[in-house]
């Protein structure tokens, strides 16, 4: 009796509470041995080695009673249940591993974000597309979470995927410059269609509610960031009716555009 171990030392060596050893007690799943003359329970090494087993059968999934059975099944010694403990063990490995292996490709595809070459760049995007932009951006706003939903996003789009979001922009930029000098008013309906498509090539990279849309018209707009300047080229100060449309949509959609902010 010397040799065994009190249900606090137990519960130390094999990493469990010893609520948890009185639980397996009660039910009869790991009963110790002996008991001191006192009545305190005393776990000999078998027993000890069954709650190893126990603890094994548990970390693969399997629920209590059926790791009762499995244990006092006499058809099955314990050579065979470390076997098949080890079988499992084994083939779990193998599938956290395989697991491992997607994630890792997850990171390095999500650290990578835009997966296209700079020529690919250009010819998808025009030839006043630079490829520094996008690590201009990453300097500037890498940290944020909506930069992390781009990279992420980014990173599972091919080629292809790329060309129709070129496309859809193309199009709508053409129908932006033909509103603008349609003289169409920001706040009318076709207006607010066309900042709600604006702000839909937004959310392919990340969540663009109506106050966050506001503020990138706010970006848009502004002389010192240069998208003014691309927008001018498709019409007069298309960026400033940009501003003014995605505004009044905005409010349209119970935002105030003075008070809106990003987060």
């Amino acid at each position: 009796m010397s040799e065994g171990l009190t249900v606090g030392r137990a519960a130390a060596l094999v990493g469990v509470s010893v609520k948890t050893l009185h639980h397996w007690d009660a039910i009869g799943l790991v009963r110790p041995s002996e008991r001191t003359c006192a009545g305190y329970r005393v776990y000999s090494g078998d027993d000890v080695a069954r709650v190893h087993r126990v603890l094994v059968y548990r970390e693969l999934g399997f629920p209590l009673a059926q790791i009762g059975r499995l244990l006092d099944d006499p058809a099955v010694d314990a050579h065979a249940h470390l076997h098949r403990q080890r079988t499992e063990l084994v083939e779990r490995i193998e599938r956290l591993q395989t697991m491992v292996s997607a994630v890792d490709t997850m990171l390095a595809a999500t650290k990578s974000g835009l997966q296209l070459t700079p020529e690919q760049q250009v010819e998808i995007f025009g030839s006043d597309w630079h490829p520094e932009w996008a690590g201009e951006a990453e300097d500037r706003w890498g940290d944020s979470p909506q930069w992390a939903q781009y990279a992420e996003r980014a990173a599972t789009m091919s080629p292809a995927d790329w060309e129709k979001i070129a496309a859809e922009v193309e199009q709508l930029n053409s129908d932006l410059a033909t509103a603008r000098t349609a003289g169409i008013t920001p706040g009318s309906p076709e207006a607010n269609a066309l900042a709600e498509r604006h702000r839909a090539t937004m959310a392919v990279y990340f969540d663009c509610p109506h106050a966050r849309h506001v503020c990138l018209g706010r970006l848009l707009s502004s002389p010192e960031e240069g998208f003014a300047e691309y927008y001018g080229k498709l019409a007069p100060d298309l960026a400033s009716w940009l501003r003014d449309a995605i505004n009044a949509n905005a409010e349209a959609h119970g935002v105030d555009p003075a008070t809106a902010t990003w987060d």
